[in-house]
């Protein structure tokens, strides 16, 4: 059975990769409706931009978010300057990390389930006088919304497998920015870490599968309901 620091790190990829889910949702719905239903140029750009983390290698990724969110980078000067905090060596950067990594899996499986609502109904909804907001909300979000929990669900299975990103960014630091997949990785350096080892690529393969599964059974649901409608 896993000792009780094996259920923190458990707990703290939990909190890392639901953040990180959390986190990146509006970021990834803009970006989806963007790319679903925008024209205007520059948008292919901005969809290889989107799923570029999906193709760099992770440590790349977490090499140029170490650029943005150091002292002297961009990102990280100003919050230091207005906020007096920095995410390096911290859980809240681990969650960046996750959330960069998950973005373009989370955008792809919105996108899709935009462009499968019918563009019917909201013209219907349009031609009886609702306004776009109300089109969007009482028709769009409603017939998406299997797509948008499924996208949810396989950022949070991502969040928890990153490993390069977070590394790189944040170092493995346990208590603070040691998930699964790095604390693996140290129980593999550590002479009969064996069994820690065991122990913890179960959970992680069973968290993943679970998080897999569920993502796969909404993407089917939201599909037959929109057959359906």
């Amino acid at each position: 059975m896993p000792d009780s620091a094996e259920w923190a790190i458990v707990l703290l990829s939990l909190k890392i990769g639901g953040v990180a889910m959390l986190a990146a949702l509006p970021v990834a719905y803009a970006l989806a409706w963007a790319l679903a239903r925008g024209r205007f140029p520059g948008r292919v750009l901005l969809d290889g931009i989107v799923h570029l983390p999906l193709v760099l290698p992770p440590v790349v990724t977490g090499w140029l978010l170490l650029l943005a969110f150091a002292p002297n980078g961009p990102v990280g000067r100003w919050l230091e300057a207005w906020f007096g905090v920095s995410v390096l060596f911290r859980w809240s950067g681990a969650a960046i990390a996750a959330a960069v990594m998950a973005l373009p899996l989370m955008v792809r499986a919105i996108r899709l389930s935009i462009e499968g609502v019918d563009r019917k109904l909201e013209s219907v909804a349009r031609t009886l006088g609702a306004s776009r907001a109300r089109v969007f909300w009482s028709v769009t979000a409603p017939l998406s919304l299997p797509g948008v929990l499924a996208g949810m669900v396989l950022g949070f299975a991502r969040a928890l497998g990153e490993f390069g990103a977070t590394i790189t960014f944040v170092s493995n630091v346990p208590g603070e920015t040691a998930t699964l997949p790095l604390a693996i990785y140290s129980a593999l350096q550590v002479p009969g870490g064996e069994a820690s080892v065991v122990r913890l690529a179960g959970m992680s393969v069973a968290l993943s599968l679970a998080a897999l599964v569920v993502s796969e059974w909404l993407a089917r649901r939201g599909g037959r309901n929109v057959h359906v409608l």
